[in-house]
């Protein structure tokens, strides 16, 4: 029960990250950093906020073509192109993986965001 409690309020998050639309470019954002040095509460590591515009691929090139499509809207081979990317990466990468898709304005499928908020989630320990 408290795993699904966390798994919504994380997904949550992550749809108002997806959503949220920049209204003044001006806005200072928190520093994340690459790696957690162990000095914070929670990873930044970890944290689905986007703090920079630099684009990082996880040898993800081809979701390239997906941009500014509906979460909704895809069929099961590109669901599938997506969960290959997913099941390639290290436990570690998926929030950096999810930051960088929402940096590159790609809004995965529905599935794979619920599948990487719960490996997240699980990273964490929520």
């Amino acid at each position: 029960m408290i795993y699904l409690l966390g798994a919504i309020v994380v997904a949550l998050v992550l749809a108002f990250i997806f959503t949220r639309k920049s209204k003044d470019e001006g806005d200072e954002q928190p520093l994340v950093v690459d790696d957690c040095c162990g000095a914070h509460e929670v990873c930044e590591a970890d944290s689905l906020l986007s703090s920079s515009d630099k684009v990082e691929y996880y040898e993800d090139e081809e979701l390239d073509d997906f941009k500014d499509k509906s979460s909704d809207s895809y069929s099961d081979d590109e669901i599938e192109q997506f969960r290959e990317v997913l099941f390639t990466l290290k436990e570690r990468e998926v929030a950096s993986w999810l930051k960088s898709l929402q940096i590159r304005q790609i809004d995965p499928p529905e599935i794979i965001r619920e599948e990487a908020l719960m490996i997240v989630a699980e990273r964490r320990g929520v």
